[in-house]
């Protein structure tokens, strides 16, 4: 039985009355169970022992996903699936978080500190994410906030600001590790917002049971200055379906996915299709790039994959599609703003440590000053990044917001990762320190889901 189903009212790690009404203290319960037990202890301590090592090679293997779940068929075809309502307006702009919303950041931000720190050296290094850590994302409801509620989540309303807020203190940890346990979510949010009832029937049972299917969207392509709105990816119609032909690139966890979002081009529009591992034709290699290596990233050929005419996931007019770019985007961005925070928390007691000539190197106007716009540019990338998440959980257009927030978190968070480099001096450049790592990983901000240059 999973963690949130065994939650009764009252007791120690139960649910007051309030909680049992509303789901986002229903998982904050779920949480601060957690929290509260010797798993962090317990994950935090144990090493990786004989872990399969990920290839560090592009062409280091090439093979069929070891994944072989069959989702068994349910539901009504055609019929449109469960839709959870826009977020009640607030009446005036503000980004504070709720008190529910800012209880599960603590317990996520706990889990981010003991558990997924400890384990980002090991992870970059052998591109793999632990599997332990892997299970305790799932067990704090990851997988689940997108939910909605009637479907066997947490979710009553559009929940893009609460997604974005554990993004944001998941990268606070490693942005690398957040990307793979935020991965299956991800799926499981895109199936509650556009799928249909035979999609929500058939494959979201599996991310609100105890065995949560690894999953990922797959809309990035290997090629220059790829524009995401126009993959080359394609989708051609068959008398019962579709052949989708392609390679798609950065995919998280691909080579245990056993379900994925890919994007392709169907009749000239960008749409979305749910294709699952064990499909004829589909193949994966390992692809670690520069940054976010504990994210598993593999590259997924399609040759002549058939998938039957209920895997299109929303419409096939390109707005389904450009939405799902624009929440991935958003992620991006909160993760851009976690990372970024763990920067600005590392070099600030460093440079008041590090002494030269007899003074802390923060006593250096030009330190200082570094310092100080690291702080004023993470501010400003959250405040863009919260009013996007605020729009688009209201379901008001949110396509400016996030344009100005992706390109924004893209520049200033690279700036942000060099700064840090530079404040550490010769310390910044070795592995002894973190901030080399999340250099790399914050230039994933402006490639990932399309190039910010297009």
């Amino acid at each position: 039985m999973s963690l949130t189903k065994s939650l009764k009212p009252g007791g120690k790690h139960g649910l007051t009355s309030k909680e049992a009404r509303d789901p986002i203290g229903y998982a904050v319960a779920a949480l601060s169970r957690v929290a509260q037990s010797d798993l962090i202890d317990r994950i935090g301590l144990r090493k990786q022992a004989e872990q399969a090592v990920f290839t560090v090679t592009r062409n280091g293997f090439q093979t069929v996903t070891t994944a072989s779940r069959t989702f068994a068929k349910a539901g009504k075809k055609g019929k449109p699936g469960v839709r959870v309502p826009a977020a009640a307006p607030k009446g005036v702009f503000d980004l504070t978080p709720t008190e529910d919303e800012q209880m599960l950041v603590d317990v996520v931000t706990e889990f981010a500190d003991e558990v997924v720190r400890p384990a980002a050296a090991d992870a970059n290094e052998t591109c793999t994410a632990p599997e332990d850590l892997l299970k305790a994302s799932l067990e704090i409801g990851l997988p689940i906030l997108g939910v909605p509620e009637s479907l066997g989540g947490i979710s009553e309303e559009r929940s893009a600001m609460a997604g974005t807020l554990v993004a944001e203190a998941l990268a606070k940890g490693d942005m690398g590790l957040a990307v793979a346990a935020l991965a299956p979510g991800s799926v499981a949010t895109a199936i509650g917002l556009w799928g249909t009832d035979a999609q929500q029937q058939t494959y979201l049972p599996a991310f609100t049971g105890d065995d949560v299917p690894a999953a990922a969207l797959a809309l990035t392509e290997p090629t220059v200055l790829f524009d995401v709105l126009s993959p080359g990816t394609t989708a051609e119609r068959t008398d019962d379906g579709y052949v989708l032909n392609g390679v798609k690139s950065l995919v998280v966890r691909g080579a245990e996915a056993e379900l994925l979002v890919v994007g392709a081009m169907l009749d000239g529009q960008p749409v979305l299709f749910l294709v699952e591992s064990s499909a004829d034709g589909l193949s994966v290699e390992g692809d670690p790039a520069m940054g976010i290596r504990a994210a598993s990233l593999t590259k997924i050929t399609l040759d002549g994959v058939v998938v039957p005419e209920d895997a299109v996931l929303g419409a096939t007019d390109g707005t389904t599609y450009v939405e799902c770019v624009r929440l991935a985007r958003l992620a991006w961005c909160a993760l851009a703003v976690g990372t970024g925070q763990a920067v600005l928390d590392y070099v600030t007691p460093y440079v008041k440590e590090r002494e030269a000539f007899g003074e802390p190197i923060a006593h250096r106007q030009s330190v200082a000053f570094m310092v100080a716009n690291i702080a004023i540019e993470l501010q400003s990338m959250r405040l863009l990044t919260y009013k996007a998440a605020a729009r688009a959980a209201a379901g008001k257009d949110f396509s400016r917001e996030v344009a100005l927030a992706r390109n924004l978190c893209a520049s200033k968070g690279m700036q942000i990762g060099l700064d840090g480099v530079q404040l550490l001096g010769g310390h910044g450049f070795v592995k002894e320190h973190p901030v080399e790592r999340w250099y790399r990983d914050l230039r994933a901000v402006g490639v990932m889901e399309g190039s910010v240059l297009v």
